[in-house]
């Protein structure tokens, strides 16, 4: 487990003082010298000392001592997890994935199988990543049991698609369509078994043809929720543009067939400049619980997009300097001191330094990006 002793040295290692004479300020950072990986440790620390539950080795729902437990936000804790190992190579990130694994299945009823197959792929994909970056196969053979299930989602309703729960088959949405697409291009890249082509392109063909806008790029959440065949147009979420930022985004890497990358660029650039997405240049806010997580999922894929070779460097430069804008306005204005919690709106702090868990992780993963991007020198 990460030591919590460290936490004060971390976070004022976060930022430099505007006044030495003044012991206040000194606690108000400097947009133009914030150290991301200090500010990045500081979030990792948060999350071990106001969320991890040592005893049953899972994640609380809140800072308060909620040990409700949620399935899918465990999955982007450990992301958050990878995030930080991958930044600092520390063996106790490791220890701690090793940890949550037995945690989370016994909290889940001793297995990862879940009833939502959105779920049950962000986990696959979490732990898809560890694997990556420890090569540990038990990671690989966890995510491989998931796939096999997920893939029973998809069927005829619809002309296809996969369908977000197995007791509600009819009704598809982005939340699952998404994450497969990227989950089925991430095997095939590392296993290259030609069946998982197959299915990215699958589900990449049909959420194309009924959950996206072809005039903006707009990702729509799901369609025949009332099992009455009606597309939601009402629903605008970030979550939904991240995930098909994300498979647009694989795929191109897969085949270099340029469409795929101008799918992901088209939707890159709604969410940008679409005032129900983000206004003033910042993400809206999307509330407290699962909505709390929903922009922490576009940011961690609009960055892998910032980081494709292909972009062009205006369209690099833009979605950049936008993430930069969203970190250093929630890290100057939108963080609750000595807590370091994040609101739901990232210009302002949560009262009482009071958060929740999807809340806290959206936050961290902005700030891992920002970290993550230093490191790849785009700023």
């Amino acid at each position: 487990m990460i030591r919590i002793g460290i936490a004060v040295a971390l976070c004022l290692g976060a930022f430099s003082p505007v006044d030495s004479t003044s012991q206040t300020k000194a606690l108000i950072p400097r947009a133009s010298v914030i150290n991301w990986s200090s500010v990045s440790d500081s979030c990792a620390v948060t999350l071990q000392k106001d969320f991890y539950n040592r005893r049953s080795h899972y994640y609380n729902n809140t800072n308060q001592g909620d040990t409700t437990f949620h399935y899918w936000p465990q999955a982007h804790a450990l992301d958050v997890l990878t995030d930080a190992y991958l930044r600092t190579n520390n063996k106790q990130y490791v220890a701690q994935m090793n940890d949550w694994m037995v945690g989370v299945r016994i909290k889940n009823g001793n297995t990862f199988l879940n009833e939502y197959y959105d779920d049950m792929l962000w986990n696959a994909l979490a732990m898809l990543r560890v694997y990556d970056a420890t090569k540990d196969k038990k990671w690989l053979d966890e995510t491989l049991t998931l796939w096999t299930d997920i893939k029973t989602a998809w069927n005829d309703t619809l002309g296809g698609g996969m369908a977000w729960r197995k007791g509600q088959r009819y009704y598809k949405n982005t939340p699952v369509n998404g994450p497969a697409i990227i989950l089925a291009a991430r095997l095939y890249q590392r296993l290259k078994r030609p069946d998982d082509l197959a299915w990215a392109k699958k589900v990449y063909a049909w959420q194309k043809k009924v959950l996206v806008d072809p005039a903006t790029g707009l990702v729509y959440d799901g369609i025949n929720q009332d099992n009455d065949g009606k597309l939601n147009t009402s629903w605008k979420f970030t979550y939904c543009q991240g995930v098909w930022i994300g498979g647009t985004l694989e795929l191109y890497r897969i085949t270099k067939d340029p469409a795929y990358l101008a799918d992901a660029t088209k939707t890159a650039d709604f969410s940008l400049s679409d005032p129900t997405l983000t206004t003033n240049g910042l993400m809206r806010d999307e509330g407290k619980g699962d909505g709390g997580l929903f922009k922490g999922i576009l940011v961690r894929y609009l960055t892998q997009l910032i980081l494709e070779p292909s972009l062009s460097r205006a369209q690099q430069t833009r979605y950049a300097d936008f993430l930069k804008h969203n970190a250093e306005t929630l890290w100057l204005q939108g963080t609750a001191r000595p807590q370091f919690a994040f609101g739901t709106f990232w210009q302002q702090p949560p009262t009482e330094g009071k958060t929740g868990l999807s809340t806290q992780l959206s936050g961290t993963m902005l700030m891992e990006a920002m970290a993550l991007l230093t490191r790849e020198h785009v700023y």
